[in-house]
């Protein structure tokens, strides 16, 4: 389970992302609408620099360090599956050259609006009205590489938006490469609302993953939430899309009676981008307590062969005046019902999490630490 963007600070390199002090769960801890005692009991508050921790928690549990040179969500997620990456995705501060936009442009057949680093809330609100006048589609950027197009769905059909980003997505590659195009589409009347439909389409891994490890040795992957957009479907062999937290979380409660051997990938997307991007701190709060809810019959439904992983791809602290990611340690905590807890430490690269996996499943593959003989 990726809580996405759940980051604990501390991050040695923090200050080379501007993200110096960011530090996500400190931030939402604060929050009187701040409840995890599932969390809690688990070990959350015992990692290491997280503090507040309980005696005896039940599971595993670690601070990671990424190895990887970003803080965005592909690098992130490739690094828990077992790929790092020295060099960052590339991102357009400045949004994208005008040689990109024209033929993005003549591609589509329609002109395009802004073409600037924006909010994805605020960029609907400042030029929402102008694309319904026009029927132009909103293209922006981040501090992260995306290439995001905004439409409203009564204005440009949902069908018409995905091939947008699929031209999009086969434009953006070699030197003008970005690690994700993304479907923002958009409804209502102003200052409008983003609707469930987003859809990202990533640049391919660049080798294999411990997603294609597991499938070749005849188990199954099944990916929840974003995780197959993220990986472009390459080691995937059964996916299910979700529009909301609250509908992952209900079908993760689905997939513990699916009898499967292999992998199940879940990421929880709300976290990163109803909350940490929208600096809602009290929001952000509020689902971690959802969160903690669900979990709590989760683990209630795990059997004596399941292995519960719970991590971050990186940080979104709503605290700070930025609205992007930040460059954050994550936190790990595994658990099963026979495993006695155990602190195991600061440890340099998501990339453990491929391994032990992989470990788990009897798979004779290594990429960062294995943590299963610890377990």
């Amino acid at each position: 389970m990726v809580v996405d963007s759940l980051g604990i600070g501390g991050a040695d390199d923090a200050d080379r992302f501007l993200d110096a002090g960011s530090n996500t769960l400190g931030s939402i801890r604060k929050s009187k609408y701040f409840n995890a005692p599932n969390l809690e009991k688990l070990g959350l508050f015992n990692i290491d620099g997280v503090g507040g921790g309980i005696d005896n928690p039940t599971a595993c549990f670690a601070r990671l360090k990424e190895k990887s040179n970003g803080k965005d969500t592909t690098l992130g997620h490739w690094e828990i599956a077992g790929i790092v990456s020295n060099t960052p995705l590339k991102t357009y501060p400045n949004g994208f050259p005008k040689e990109i936009i024209d033929e993005f442009e003549k591609l589509i057949g329609v002109k395009t609006l802004c073409n600037k680093p924006y909010s994805g809330t605020e960029v609907i609100k400042d030029y929402g009205e102008e694309h319904i006048k026009t029927g132009f589609p909103i293209v922006y950027t981040s501090q992260d590489s995306v290439f995001q197009i905004a439409t409203h769905d009564k204005i440009v059909p949902i069908e018409t938006l995905y091939r947008y980003c699929e031209v999009a997505r086969k434009l953006l590659t070699g030197e003008n490469s970005v690690g994700r195009v993304i479907a923002r589409p958009f409804t209502g009347e102003y200052p409008y609302i983003r609707t469930g439909y987003r859809k990202d389409y990533s640049i391919l891994p660049p080798s294999k993953t411990m997603l294609d490890d597991i499938l070749d040795s005849g188990l199954k992957v099944i990916s929840l939430g974003k995780i197959y957009d993220i990986f472009s479907g390459q080691g995937i062999s059964k996916s299910y899309k979700t529009k909301s937290n609250l509908e992952g979380y209900r079908k993760s409660l689905q997939l513990l009676d699916e009898d499967f051997s292999g992998l199940c990938f879940i990421n929880y997307v709300d976290f990163d981008s109803l909350y940490g991007h929208r600096n809602d701190i009290d929001g952000y709060a509020k689902e971690v307590t959802k969160f903690d809810e669900f979990l709590g019959k989760f683990i209630n439904g795990l059997s004596d062969s399941d292995l519960l992983i719970i991590t971050a791809d990186h940080g979104c602290d709503p605290s700070t005046p930025s609205t992007d990611h930040s460059r954050e340690d994550v936190p790990l905590i595994i658990y099963n019902n026979k495993i006695k807890s155990n602190n195991l430490g600061t440890i340099k690269g998501f990339d453990c999490i491929a391994s032990t996996v992989l470990s788990s499943l009897s798979i004779n593959k290594t990429y960062g630490e294995d943590l299963f003989s610890k377990l």
